[in-house]
């Protein structure tokens, strides 16, 4: 595994972002954008915007290296560059993971279920009418349309006129956003880059895909790996076994998950410890061969950990549903784990933010050579974070919730940007659940809300749920990769960013359109799942309705665990800290209690093949069997995600029977 040489701190010639890349990527969305469309709204049938890098990203990155020494060989255009193919693989990448359900699908349920679902009983119909028209279209029967369909006789339109100012609101939010936290992981990247020397793991695969030597001709050295297609060989067979199983059942199939103890009756304390799920993942295996064997260690071992916890607690006789509480322990983790982040990279902070307050007159080194200048980026966050409080305060959120839960949303995503920048996991939902909201709520019990907030809050507060229970903050990850991955092939990143800012506010009026137009055209209840997210929506509204006559007590137990996962955390950071041999990550500890119950056996499988590969093989014999896993990660994008999410556009009942999911 060859990684490219970054460029010396004299060089000041970089490749620029090209108007042609960025115009194809525009185009790549457009037309892939269908491909999602169909795949995901209208069949439901394979979710490949899930995957972390998104399945149409990879499918264009393919295109465009195989595609590129036919443009050299013909004459007729000049074939693109290394970084124009990444350009363009990372705009579809952001552009289209817009497009998936934890981002505008969970967006537009939370925006149109306040109104579609209300009736005098529940309770809607007293937070409808807080709802903005600004944010919410509250046109005669527009919302209704959009879930029922055009009248028997007709042809659904989108109501444009009626969406217009809503779609434009909400695609300045999630720009704000993007800034936002762009501006913050602009201060941290030197520290985490530079002087941490973490090793961005995800970078390495695009690298390896198009290193061609400079020679546009020529097909990359990865694609000629014989290794590679082995490793690939196995994840094709593996899903075209399930493949031909769902067109012909009556042949076996390799099931992806296993539940170990599924069916059976277990008395206590036991029952609190099965069943046990093992997932086969291609995808985390094969690039979880790049996580560390410390990292993998931790993750399988807390999750066995919340297991035990689980069972000790029951056997002392703790009965209380939903223990040992894992997610919220998660949360504890994330948030500590953001300020261990900050304290850790203090050397680089300090006089980063003693030149920015002018306490110092000379710039911090790198100062010139950063993304943005330390001062703009700065600036950038913080005027980014103020305009967010404005939007929603203009809302009608009170400015402490706003404040507090969006800072608590910027906090881990940092986390999760960590994750992925140190770890490489490849999962974009690695993150606790809805805890971002619901941490407030444990923690003050729902009377703050409505004494210091009102029913307008409540409102609001439940139509931000997305920012928790989706992951359109996650995203920002591919930026900090993005940072990596063109200075090593020395292009411009300023203009990277903005190129990526650009795909975020085009991937959110295309995905508006994508999902909008079917829902128009047929009725969203008549496809399958309708609208992705709806039942959250109706249990967020529902709940928020009921907050003025049964208020939402504080938690104690659930405080007492996100403290532990807190604590736990910090306790962690500070053995590795003083012991570097310490085997135990805090990491490792984040993820499993965010979703362990998917990643623990792949990290299990992977840490069985790594650690004696790298004890008793070395170095040279681990970078040879790098190209065999990362082929295993990519059959299975091939195979799972680029053919079948494309035989997933029919709709047909075989497809829908090998359901795969990248989440």
């Amino acid at each position: 595994m060859n990684e490219a040489t970054p460029p010396s701190k004299g060089s000041l010639i970089r490749e620029s972002v090209t108007l042609r890349a960025v115009l194809l990527g525009v185009l790549i969305t457009v037309v892939f954008g269908a491909w999602v469309r169909q795949a995901e709204i209208v069949v439901c049938a394979c979710q490949i915007t899930e995957s972390v890098p998104a399945i149409p990203g990879v499918a264009a990155l393919i295109t465009l290296i195989f595609l590129n020494p036919l443009l050299a060989w013909s004459r007729i255009l000049r074939p693109l560059t290394r970084g124009e193919i990444l350009t363009t693989f990372l705009f579809v990448t952001v552009a289209l993971s817009m497009s998936g359900c934890g981002v505008i699908r969970f967006l537009l349920a939370l925006v149109s279920g306040v109104v579609y679902y209300a009736t005098p009983e529940n309770g809607f119909e007293g937070l409808e009418k807080h709802a903005p028209g600004w944010l919410v279209p509250k046109g005669s029967g527009v919302i209704q349309r959009m879930y029922q369909g055009p009248p028997s006789g007709e042809v659904g339109h989108v109501p444009w006129q009626a969406w217009l100012v809503p779609l434009a609101m909400w695609t300045l939010f999630f720009v704000l956003l993007w800034v936002t936290l762009v501006c913050v992981l602009i201060l941290l990247r030197r520290s985490w880059a530079e002087k941490e020397h973490l090793m961005f793991p995800l970078v390495f695969w695009p690298l390896e895909m198009t290193e061609t030597h400079g020679n546009p001709l020529a097909i990359p050295g990865f694609f000629k790996n014989r290794i590679m297609w082995l490793g690939f060989g196995f994840a094709a067979f593996y899903n075209l076994v399930n493949i031909i199983h769902a067109f012909y059942p009556t042949l076996p199939e390799i099931k992806g998950v296993i539940n170990f103890g599924a069916g059976s009756t277990y008395a206590r304390p036991w029952n609190c410890f099965l069943p046990v799920n093992m997932f086969f993942r291609p995808d985390l295996i094969g690039i979880g061969f790049l996580v560390s064997t410390e990292i993998c260690f931790s993750i399988w071992f807390f999750y066995l950990f919340s297991k035990l916890e689980a069972l000790v607690l029951t056997s002392l006789g703790v009965q209380t549903a939903g223990l040992p509480f894992v997610q919220e322990q998660s949360i504890g983790a994330y948030l500590a784990m953001a300020f261990v982040l900050i304290y850790l990279a203090r050397s680089h902070l300090v006089p980063v933010f003693r030149y920015i307050l002018f306490l110092d007159r000379k710039a911090p080194p790198g100062n010139e050579e950063e993304v943005l200048t330390y001062r703009k980026a700065f600036s950038g966050a913080v005027l980014g974070f103020a305009s967010l409080v404005l939007f929603c305060r203009a809302a009608g959120m009170a400015s402490w919730v706003a404040i507090t839960y969006l800072g608590i949303v910027v906090a881990v995503a940092i986390v999760y940007a960590r994750i992925r920048a140190e770890t490489g996991v490849p999962l974009i939902w690695l993150f606790p659940f809805y805890m971002q909201k619901k941490l407030m709520l444990f923690s003050l019990g729902s009377a703050p809300f409505m004494e210091h907030g009102g029913p307008e809050t409540v409102t609001m507060f439940a139509m931000l749920t997305f920012l928790s229970r989706g992951y359109f903050p996650s995203l920002a990850a591919y930026q900090l990769e993005a940072f990596r991955l063109f200075k090593l092939i020395n292009v411009n990143l300023r203009q990277i960013t903005g190129t990526l800012l650009l795909a975020v506010g085009v991937g959110a009026l295309v995905s508006f359109y994508y999902h909008l137009a079917p829902y128009y055209a047929k009725g969203a209840l008549s496809m399958r799942g309708g609208i992705w997210g709806w039942t959250m929506a109706v249990e967020e509204y529902r709940t928020a309705a009921t907050y003025q006559t049964v208020p939402l007590l504080p938690d104690p137990q659930r405080i007492c665990a996100a403290g532990f996962g807190g604590l736990l955390t910090i306790v962690l950071s500070l053995l590795r800290f003083k012991y570097l041999d310490f085997p135990l990550h805090p990491l490792g500890f984040a993820m499993a209690t965010a979703y362990g119950d998917l990643i623990w056996f792949p990290f299990l499988v992977v840490w069985c093949l790594k650690y004696p590969i790298v004890r008793y093989g070395g170095n040279r014999l681990y970078k040879q069997l790098v190209p065999g896993f990362l082929g295993f990660a990519l059959g299975h994008f091939v195979v799972a995600g680029i053919i079948w999410g494309l035989l997933g556009t029919t709709g047909k009942e075989a497809v829908l029977r090998y359901g795969v999911w990248f989440g």
